[in-house]
């Protein structure tokens, strides 16, 4: 029976979370109506709550040891994958971001096509970011003084409210192709490009809870990422154009010392030169002595 026979009931489609690999929907059982450009029902999301969010953040931390292990090398390559599964759902990327942003055929496609090509970019970073940022230090004695940087941990991301793919994968590749792992709060009103970029990972080489997707109102789950211990830092460039409450999550931040990403004036120009700050914000640096000639 073709999906077009009269009489014919569409399957309906709750858009669900993204967590450690699988697709729950969200423990408090309620969910919310995503509606076009235009104002038209398109889909109903999972509305993620607190305990979602700590579900997800136990599910980057266990996933950051194996993550953060692999070689720059590998990581690049898996980095690389997602762009080849979403070409693969290109059709339906282009059909999320028209419905989502408002946009025509043509311009959903441009910003597909920029979406990938960002994955791509931030991919070949992978092996080069080291070079990039590590140094040999002179030191006035018989030491080798080598500096090279480490992934800092999990990372909560409020990802741009407008850019619901290009932004979104803009604020995803940088975090994870340096060894981190991800808790993303996607857009609240255009979520379900994100809720396809969950299915992309699902079916790419990313292991589960590398990536882990909440959609909703985030203003629900970010105060409470904004404070967990087991946070490591903070990407607050979905909070532009509220100075109140980015403050606030910044000072929740400081309880455990967080890296922070602060949050911009206006949503970036995700065109632009994305330039290497997204990953080196969230990168340690580590120091090691050795004596020469042993």
């Amino acid at each position: 029976m073709s999906p077009t026979t009269p009489g014919r009931a569409t399957v309906r489609k709750t858009a669900k979370l993204y967590i450690g690999g699988a697709f729950p929907r969200s423990e408090s059982g309620h969910s919310y109506v995503v509606t076009d450009s235009k104002g038209n029902f398109v889909a109903n999301a999972s509305k993620a709550s607190r305990k979602d969010a700590r579900d997800a953040v136990q599910a980057a931390r266990k996933a950051f040891g194996g993550w953060s292990a692999r070689t720059a090398y590998n990581r690049g390559q898996v980095v690389y994958r997602i762009a080849e599964i979403m070409e693969d759902r290109r059709p339906q990327l282009v059909e999320a971001v028209r419905q989502a942003e408002g946009l025509n055929a043509k311009q959903a496609d441009q910003v597909v096509d920029e979406a990938v090509d960002r994955v791509v970019w931030y991919a070949g970073w992978a092996d080069k970011i080291t070079q990039v940022e590590g140094s040999a230090n002179p030191v006035a004695g018989p030491y080798f003084n080598l500096s090279s940087p480490e992934p800092t941990g999990v990372v909560a991301v409020v990802a741009p409210q407008r850019s619901s793919l290009l932004g979104l994968v803009s604020v995803i590749a940088p975090v994870i192709v340096t060894g981190n792992t991800a808790v993303v709060l996607a857009s609240e009103e255009r979520p379900l490009p994100a809720v396809l970029l969950g299915e992309v990972m699902a079916t790419s080489d990313v292991p589960g809870g590398v990536v882990n997707l909440l959609t909703g109102p985030w203003r629900d789950t970010a105060p409470w990422l904004a404070g967990h211990m087991d946070v490591n830092a903070l990407d607050l460039t979905g909070v532009a154009g509220d100075p109140e409450a980015a403050i606030a999550y910044e000072q929740a931040a400081a309880e455990n010392l967080k890296r922070v990403l602060r949050a911009p004036a206006v949503e970036p120009d995700w065109l632009g030169d994305q330039g290497t700050e997204r990953m080196t914000r969230f990168l340690e640096t580590k120091t090691v002595w050795h004596p020469i000639g042993l």
